[in-house]
């Protein structure tokens, strides 16, 4: 990576073109411009069969100015330093700050190129890229440019090799919240690249990230089992932790009761779900009448029944 540096302090990470990219971006350019440049000669080579000698050479200086030196500088100007080759090559043109060129740079780098390119078929451009630390030529140079890759191809990812069978879900109760990420890197770097280490010092490794790990989690490998073993088994319970976790239901959905308490906290009415308390609801018993709702009979209250008629 280049270490760009902005006004503001901030390490920019990257990565200036080498020769090779830049040659064949060079090249297209050159190829689509040349090609365009005979077209429009062809061109007014017919349009200007009647005129002098002199209007004939003031007419192929011009569409040789305006061709293969204008027509780049426009390009990369209004492309922000993106010409037809440097877009096929992943490539871009930036300021020595990572910033986006202006006309000015690209009037710069195109006057430099007539020579180190055109006039000199590129061996100037080739030297002077091979002799910079960041392959940059004089353009690039006189103009406070650098050329860098936009396409940077990813790093392969590597699979953590399984465990043996016989740990598989061993450590299924094992307590795994303590262990920092960090420490999980480092473990996963390790096994992935567990067979290029020399035997003793992968030993050596193996130890040290299993020792690691039992402080972290406080429980220690079961007896007889490696620590490459261990540190294996222990990954791949937490991959099927986390496989669990991302694939698993959410907690109540598809059940009835579940539905209603999500609807009733968001404050939304579940249509056409009813809740177990109310699928067979029970008859709400009768309020109690208050004393002072009941009147008092008219009349004297009646005689006790003694099981005696009173005389006539």
């Amino acid at each position: 990576m280049s270490g760009l540096v902005t006004g503001d302090a901030v390490v920019l990470g990257l990565q200036p073109a080498r020769l090779p990219s830049r040659a064949l971006a060079v090249l297209i350019d050159l190829v689509v411009v040349w090609a365009a440049y005979l077209l429009i000669m062809l061109g007014l080579a017919v349009a200007t069969a009647s005129l002098d000698e002199a209007a004939v050479a003031a007419v192929s200086v011009a569409s040789f100015l305006l061709i293969l030196v204008g027509a780049p500088i426009a390009v990369e100007t209004l492309s922000h330093g993106r010409s037809l080759g440097k877009l096929a090559c992943g490539l871009r043109v930036v300021r020595d700050d990572g910033g986006p060129i202006r006309f000015r740079h690209a009037l710069v780098r195109g006057a430099m190129g007539v020579v180190e390119i055109l006039m000199t078929f590129g061996v100037v451009a080739c030297v002077a890229s091979l002799v910079s630390e960041r392959g940059r030529r004089l353009g690039d140079v006189f103009a406070g440019t650098l050329v860098v890759r936009e396409r940077i191809p990813t790093a392969r990812v590597l699979a953590v090799p399984p465990p043996p069978p016989w740990l598989v879900g061993r450590f299924a109760g094992l307590d795994l919240s303590a262990v920092p990420e960090t420490l999980w890197l480092e473990i996963r770097q390790y096994l992935t690249r567990a067979r290029e280490l020399d035997p003793a010092v992968g030993r050596r490794l193996a130890e040290r990230l299993a020792d690691e790990l039992v402080a972290r989690t406080g429980a220690p490998p079961p007896p007889g089992v490696p620590a490459e073993a261990y540190l294996a088994g222990v990954v791949a319970e937490r991959q099927a932790r986390d496989a669990r976790r991302a694939f698993a239901p959410p907690s109540g959905a598809g059940q009835v009761g579940g539905a209603g308490a999500v609807g009733g906290a968001l404050g939304v009415p579940v249509v056409g779900v009813v809740p177990p308390a109310a699928a067979s609801p029970s008859p709400a018993p009768s309020p109690a009448p208050s004393p002072a709702s009941v009147a008092p009979p008219e009349g004297p209250p009646p005689a006790p029944a003694t099981g005696f008629a009173p005389p006539a």
